[in-house]
């Protein structure tokens, strides 16, 4: 459990502290038509949102960050109590750790918290038997759950840190059967972690009992280049390269969102999200809230106060960028006008 834990703490660390995402801001390439003869007043715009049968002040969710280790405790608290005061949602870090008895208080401190819409973690490689390695069992799901006392529970697939990671589970052979079994237990949705999710692997999941999807695209954090920091500490050249190379590997955000759009399940846009406008595009491109991450991270080592105050200026920008569209509420702002440009555009169009 030690490796687990200096390894979840060296994740911090890198996203802080070095480049970890592409150059390319994809949710740039949406752009709103402006709306000049609006019709609406600002203080009436209405941003709640419902998912998973929860109440959001605003679309958003601050998806997993972090657990396992003694300085987890402290992010995922001040993230709590800004999303309790926010109204709005919380996911955790993987909860393998805490399972198993490290730090759990790292994960169980949001419990304090009056969080609306609470988001567990499983990694899926660990729902399979691995070589040498133990099983994430359905009970230990369970475990996950009440953790944290969590709504639902997201079980993230990860392949691509996964053959990065030096210590990496790369057995994925029969993870689809076991997320089917876990959604007739428990209430489960899936997420990747930055490299998106395609169409046809949306058509995959969208039968087998799970609630919803994260579409988690390549656009923010890579954990290719998280883990590439990692093996150049350590000197693993092999694993340098591997990070090197598959840097910017992955489906952008806006289009594994538009890929994924018609699968009829709420679907959470993330990737990239660094402000209210992406907010905004990510629900004109058919999401139904939108997931940051690195871009509270800093705010969240420092203070509750910190995400709350980055928090509001997204709140805000969402706020300003519906009233330009004219939209009073979000079924209006997904039907705002906007066009694809750029990459994003290059993309759609060779899909």
């Amino acid at each position: 459990m030690t490796q687990i834990r200096e390894r979840k703490a060296d994740h911090i660390d890198i996203c802080v502290n070095e480049r970890t995402a592409p150059g390319y801001c994809y949710w740039d390439d949406v752009r709103f038509v402006h709306n000049a003869l609006p019709e609406i007043d600002a203080d009436d715009i209405d941003t709640t949102c419902w998912l998973f049968g929860k109440k959001l002040e605003f679309p958003l969710i601050v998806t997993a960050i972090t657990g396992g280790f003694k300085g987890a405790e402290k992010i995922n608290s001040n993230i709590a109590e800004a999303c309790a005061e926010l109204g709005i949602g919380m996911g955790v870090g993987s909860e393998r750790a805490g399972v198993t008895g490290t730090c759990p208080e790292s994960y169980s401190v949001i419990k304090e918290f009056d969080v609306p819409l609470v988001i567990g973690n499983v990694g899926a490689p660990q729902l399979v038997p691995q070589k040498s390695k133990d099983l994430f069992s359905a009970e230990m799901v369970g475990q996950a759950k009440d953790l944290i006392d969590a709504d639902v529970v997201a079980i993230h697939l990860n392949y691509l840190q996964e053959v990065v990671q030096p210590e990496g589970d790369t057995n994925a052979k029969g993870v689809r059967d076991a997320i089917r079994a876990l959604a007739q237990e428990y209430p489960i949705m899936v997420k990747e972690t930055g490299a998106g999710i395609s169409r046809d692997v949306a058509d995959r999941l969208k039968g087998i009992g799970i609630l919803g999807m994260d579409i988690a695209g390549m656009g923010g954090t890579s954990f290719s280049a998280v883990e590439l920091y990692r093996a150049m500490k350590v000197g693993d050249d092999v694993r340098t390269s591997m990070g090197e190379t598959f840097f910017d590997w992955g489906i952008p955000s806006p289009v594994s969102l538009h890929e994924c759009r018609g699968c009829g399940l709420p679907l959470i846009a993330s990737g990239g999200i660094l402000d209210g406008i992406h907010v905004a595009a990510s629900i004109a491109m058919g999401a139904t809230c939108a997931g940051v991450a690195n871009s509270v991270l800093r705010e969240a080592t420092e203070s509750a106060q910190a995400v709350i105050d980055k928090l509001t200026i997204i709140r805000e920008e969402l706020r300003a960028a519906m009233l330009l569209t004219g939209s009073a509420n979000l079924d209006a702002l997904a039907k705002a006008r906007h066009v694809v440009l750029g990459e994003t555009r290059q993309w759609i169009d060779a899909l």
